[in-house]
């Protein structure tokens, strides 16, 4: 049988109403079938089920299997009739169903049943259990997006479920807490401390630090320890999301949606939760990650807002880079921080927004680490050409401290990219490592601007 399973609270719901016991009654049954459909517009709407509810009751109470036709041609002029469908058949096609009516009928609740009473039943469960269903995958974007804002609830594979903390925060209170979620309170729309909310939310360390032991099979003893573990378990949770939202070939999708500005193309693969220029800067971390051989704290570089399930909210001003991505001395290269800045503007308007905050990004922390082998790539989906001609002339061009002339840099390295290359560097699997002796030599070409772009970064990549 295919399972249905309705909430126990849905059908104590139900039963307390009126309407589902008369419902049960022989007379009146076609009006009574309106009335039992509940619904709020009005009661005309639950006409179709009239003919559904017969044709279904010929089949089990009668046991006419020829009437499988109509049933299925009943489910047609319901609205939600696709529930129905593929609840009842194992199949979408009408002609096999008006051939070979039993063979494509599933085992379900009504299977076996001849009795009227609890034909009835079954019938009334189904249909509201149906409509609860239809009405939750109409809201569900809008559900998932009020529920998201708490950032506490975590949409994982196709399961809803709270983070680690707040799962074992409200399984300790949860008791105390029901007892007092329907008591009338006058601090409902006051700011006020969370210990005056309800005693029983004051949870100790202990308490979480135990949880956190249980959900992830350890034995750690202090809440410095229980963070790292917590922090360990959301790169772990990366890992998983990168590996399934963001490969490759989604990547390069991304990508192409981001040149053609496919806002919407863009949002229904990330989230609808951040604008396109936020989900810009988010995908460019995840790619650099991928590309850096997921070495680093991508996370913390990344200056984003991130919700529970670790997607882009919104940008985290700080007057800094977009993503600040730490690297340490290797066999490759030196110990440096790689800036990176993205945008989506372009023309005109990628001048005049992007050239002054790069520059002065690069140049307030080169001069605040001292640390010369820092640098910045500025990433846009069309670079300007006097943006690389800018940027290039920042090469030996001084950079001042405005608040103490005494501090200055004589030059940055500043290496324009367009999402074109970047497409390249996904698509060709190069890894930062090789990267960085491209960007150093191509740093110190001495090429006018209108020619160093494709010579030293289009044809070499």
């Amino acid at each position: 049988m295919i399972d249905i399973k309705i909430p126990p609270v849905i059908l104590n719901l139900f039963a307390s109403i009126s309407l589902y016991h008369t419902f049960f009654c022989p007379s009146n049954l076609g009006r009574r079938q309106c009335e039992v459909g509940l619904n709020r517009k009005s009661r005309q709407y639950d006409k179709p089920y009239y003919n559904l509810y017969n044709a279904l009751y010929n089949v089990f109470v009668k046991d006419d299997i020829d009437c499988l036709s109509s049933v299925y041609s009943a489910t047609k002029d319901i609205k939600i009739g696709k529930w129905w469908r593929s609840y009842l058949f194992d199949t979408t096609s009408e002609t096999a169903i008006n051939k070979f009516p039993a063979e494509h009928l599933n085992n379900t609740i009504f299977s076996g049943i001849s009795d009227e009473i609890e034909f009835k039943k079954a019938f009334f469960k189904i249909m509201h259990l149906f409509k609860a269903k239809a009405t939750l995958s109409d809201y569900l974007d809008l559900n998932r997006r009020y529920i998201k804002t708490t950032d506490i609830v975590l949409f994982e594979d196709n399961t809803v479920k709270l983070d680690i903390v707040p799962q074992y925060f409200f399984k300790s209170v949860m008791e105390q807490l029901y007892s007092e979620a329907f008591v009338a309170s006058e601090l409902l729309y006051k700011n006020c401390s969370i210990e005056e909310i309800a005693d029983c939310l004051v949870v100790s360390d202990d308490t979480i630090i135990n949880g956190i032991n249980e959900e992830l099979g350890l034995n750690v003893s202090t809440i410095e320890a229980a963070h790292e573990a917590l922090e360990d378990n959301r790169y772990q949770r990366l890992q998983h999301l990168i590996d399934t939202k963001f490969t490759d070939e989604k990547l390069l999708t991304l990508l192409d949606c981001f040149e053609n500005r496919n806002d919407n193309e863009i949002r229904s693969m990330v989230t609808d939760n951040a604008d396109v220029p936020t989900i810009f800067e988010y995908v460019l971390g995840i790619l650099w990650y991928k590309t850096s051989e997921r070495i680093g704290k991508i996370l913390d570089y990344m200056k984003l807002s991130l919700d529970a399930d670790l997607l882009p909210k919104t940008h985290a001003a700080g007057g800094e880079a977009d993503i600040v991505y730490e690297y340490g001395n290797t066999e490759y290269y030196p110990e440096h921080t790689l800036l990176l800045e993205a945008t989506l503007a372009d023309g005109t308007n990628q001048r005049r927004m992007e050239m002054e905050p790069v520059s002065r990004h690069l140049g307030q922390h080169l001069i605040r680490t001292g640390n010369m082998n820092s640098y910045c790539v500025f990433v846009t989906n069309y670079l300007n050409i006097n943006v690389i001609a800018d940027f290039r002339g920042r090469k030996n061009m001084p950079y001042y401290d405005p608040n103490d002339y005494e501090k200055c840099v004589d030059g940055m390295k500043i290496i324009p990219l367009q999402t074109s290359e970047l497409k390249t560097i996904v698509s060709k699997n190069i890894k930062y490592r090789d990267l960085y002796s491209l960007f150093d030599k191509a740093y110190k070409s001495e090429l006018k601007p209108h020619e160093w772009y494709a010579e030293c970064i289009l044809n070499i990549l």
